[in-house]
């Protein structure tokens, strides 16, 4: 896909990356990825993808601008208050890079619509906050062969992989699914939401600027992804931990079945 003498100029940085070059952001350019949440992950994701130059951002989000949002959700402004964050993110990704094309998709996903959804997209960044929602994009994902990238924040900690169980390994095992490190969700009120325990605003800013960049890593096709891999981060000690996982057998998607 060929980028104008406009797009050569913005993304000169790119080009001249050994590792990305002028393929790699035509790779980009051609990328279809869907950002699941307009909030405190999903804002910094489509912001860098946004930057970044890739072609089409679809955005999953049924809700509206609160104030509570803006001491972390940076694609929305004051002037925002109330606006559907789809169409605010939208506005502000136009305002970054009107070569991106959006979509917006003013829902909430569940398992009734998330494998229509992923089905139009080559990858899919899932920075939900609920476990719900993290189930049905991960087995959405599993089924549909689509690449995913999915984070979560604690209130200072966080975590972060990349998902490609529709895949086997050199040795002929399967990837992991999202079910073979986390199996089930917690119990009901176990992890408190965060309007209830708080949550440090810079560290989404942070985590979804990795999330993109893992989304990046796997269009453009440099370095080692973090399939199989868990990367553990605490901002209290600032220390980051990467933890391997592997295929369980007894996982419900690609496990072995009796």
């Amino acid at each position: 896909m060929a980028l104008s003498s406009e797009e050569i100029e913005r993304y000169a940085r790119h080009i001249v990356l050994h590792g990305v070059g002028g393929p790699g952001q035509q790779k980009l350019k051609a990328a279809r990825v869907l950002v699941i949440g307009a909030g405190g992950l999903g804002s910094p994701v489509l912001q860098y993808l946004a930057a970044a130059g890739v072609g089409r951002l679809g955005i999953v989000d049924d809700d509206e601008v609160s104030l509570s949002n803006l001491q972390r959700q940076v694609l929305h402004g004051t002037p925002d208050l109330g606006r559907p964050k789809v169409d605010s993110a939208a506005d502000a990704i136009a305002r970054l890079n009107p070569h991106v094309e959006v979509v917006a998709h003013p829902l909430r996903l569940d398992v009734d619509n998330a494998r229509s959804l992923v089905r139009g997209y080559d990858l899919v960044a899932d920075g939900s906050d609920n476990f719900a929602t993290r189930y049905a994009v991960a087995d959405a994902c599993f089924h549909e062969g689509k690449p995913l990238v999915t984070a979560a924040v604690g209130t200072f900690d966080a975590s972060l992989t990349t998902l490609r169980p529709f895949e086997t390994r050199a040795d002929g095992t399967p990837n992991p699914t999202y079910r073979c490190v986390f199996p089930e969700p917690p119990p009901a009120g176990l992890v408190p939401a965060c309007a209830e325990a708080g949550v440090l605003g810079a560290l989404t800013g942070m985590v979804g600027a990795m999330m993109a960049l893992e989304i990046i890593r796997e269009i453009v096709g440099f370095g080692e992804s973090l399939v199989g891999r868990l990367l553990l981060i605490d901002t209290r000690a600032m220390r980051f931990e990467t933890v391997r996982y592997g295929w369980d057998p007894d996982n419900p998607l690609n496990g072995r079945r009796d």
